[in-house]
């Protein structure tokens, strides 16, 4: 009886064995089969429709990006929890990539969630098979309104920081009439003097009133700003007593939403502001040669400077100034910080 029974049970693991090896077979020939149709169709857009693979291409690109950026986010909390670390206390770069999800009220800066939820629709439309032809239609002609950063083709990239630069640049005459009117109630003189002259550098373009030009070419550099820093942390130019037109001209500059209370605005430019000053000491402890091309691009843009057609070279030199002007201030001077975002990258 017992042997039986212990052959009904081998011969039932059998069947189960064989029927659970016959699944995989089945489920590894579907997914062969689909990689040849894939590759087949990849084929023939790139012959016939170049433009429109190019787009196919980016779009498998970007699904890939972005799951590895979910993988990697999860994978810098999983540390901090492990080895009860602050986001202060991280690398460089891995505090840069954790700023994305927790960056509080940032219009452009704060990607990671919101590029997750308007990729969820996008994912949704390319489940079927082949459905993905609607979502390259969607990226052809409404790439900017529809998609999200891993979508955007190399020119797109471009053409959309240079629009999302446009409009910040577009607040800067308001920032620095701000800064004028504050700087004429300064009882110190000489601050008041040399906070005038750095406004008085800058003028608006009689051609274009939103856009700001430099006279004689230069631009204030830190030694200038460090001169005054004592007028932005307790006098009318701190953060906490700005003007409420002014701190909303500051938020647009940095990407901040402006539909806030004064008060939560200044709470925010504050948070915002500090945390770039702790991404600028950890970028200073890892050194900018370690940076690649595009890291210091994006690093650029991040504190006020379209970098999009600038070198190497160029961009390391603008940080190293951003650099030494940032980590010589203190958490009480983060208005002067927030104001060189201007007045750093004017003329540029």
């Amino acid at each position: 009886g017992r042997s039986q029974v212990c052959s009904q049970v081998r011969r039932c693991q059998a069947r189960s064995l064989s029927s659970r090896a016959a699944s995989r077979a089945l489920v590894a020939a579907v997914a062969a089969a689909a990689r040849r149709v894939s590759a087949r169709y990849e084929r023939y857009l790139e012959r016939s429709f170049p433009r429109f693979y190019l787009l196919h291409s980016t779009f498998k690109t970007g699904i890939q990006a972005l799951f590895l950026e979910v993988k990697e986010i999860r994978r810098i909390k999983a540390k901090m929890r492990r080895q009860r670390l602050s986001s202060q206390q991280l690398p460089y770069r891995e505090m840069e990539r954790l700023r994305q999800v927790r960056e509080p009220g940032a219009a452009v800066p704060l990607q990671f969630r919101r590029d997750v939820l308007k990729a969820i629709p996008i994912g949704i439309i390319a489940i079927p098979p082949f459905a993905n032809f609607l979502v390259i239609v969607l990226m052809y002609f409404f790439p900017r309104q529809l998609l999200i950063r891993h979508f955007w083709t190399p020119t797109q990239q471009v053409e959309f920081l240079d629009a999302y630069d446009a409009g910040r640049r577009g607040w800067y005459p308001a920032v620095l009439r701000g800064l004028a009117l504050a700087a004429r109630a300064l009882p110190e003189p000489r601050p008041r003097r040399l906070l005038q002259q750095l406004c008085a550098q800058a003028q608006v373009s009689p051609a274009l009133p939103g856009l700001l030009q430099v006279q004689g070419g230069a631009r204030p550099g830190p030694a200038q700003l460090l001169a005054v820093r004592s007028s932005f942390s307790g006098s009318l130019l701190a953060l906490n007593r700005l003007r409420g037109d002014h701190v909303r001209a500051l938020s647009q500059v940095l990407f901040l939403t402006p539909h806030l209370p004064a008060f939560l605005l200044r709470h925010r430019l504050r948070s915002h502001v500090l945390e770039i000053q702790q991404l600028d000491r950890a970028l200073l402890r890892l050194g900018l040669g370690q940076l690649s091309e595009e890291e210091l691009r994006a690093a650029c843009y991040l504190r006020g400077l379209n970098s999009t057609h600038l070198g190497r070279a160029e961009c390391r030199a603008w940080l190293e100034q951003w650099l030494g002007l940032s980590c010589e201030l203190q958490a009480s001077e983060a208005s002067l910080l927030a104001h060189s975002m201007v007045l750093l990258s004017l003329n540029h």
